[in-house]
């Protein structure tokens, strides 16, 4: 059994914008306050891993550039570190966004039990 590896790969991360312009016209979403996950199946043959992922932080509850990047390094690492939750059921290559939506600020252990909660309700939802 190969060890689980805790790492977020260039491969991983969502930049294309077509994707997440796709994201947010065709995408279902699954949230457990105060995160939600934007996401959908991706057809295109060329991906090289099963998930790609983006996260956001709303200007319109952190005003400063600095609190932002430290709630998207947070989001980040809570995907990285509990992300084969989501890979080992997938069985089609998948585009996520992660959202922070709320002004409240969460602790490390809260967002990663958040993250947990709702990486567990997303496959429920999937049937996966």
């Amino acid at each position: 059994m190969e060890p689980k590896r805790f790492t977020y790969p260039k491969a991983e991360k969502l930049k294309s914008r077509t994707t997440i312009g796709h994201l947010f016209t065709e995408g279902k979403s699954v949230s457990k306050y105060p995160l939600r996950l934007v996401y959908m199946p991706l057809e295109d043959a060329d991906i090289e891993g099963k998930l790609q992922m983006g996260v956001s932080v709303s200007k319109k509850y952190f005003k400063r550039a600095h609190d932002r990047n430290y709630f998207k390094r947070q989001l980040r690492e809570a995907y990285r570190h509990h992300k084969h939750i989501l890979a080992d059921k997938l069985d089609k290559p998948y585009a996520f966004m992660f959202f922070y939506q709320t002004k409240d600020r969460l602790t490390h252990e809260e967002i990663t039990a958040k993250t947990i909660l709702l990486f567990e309700k997303f496959i429920a939802q999937e049937g996966l």
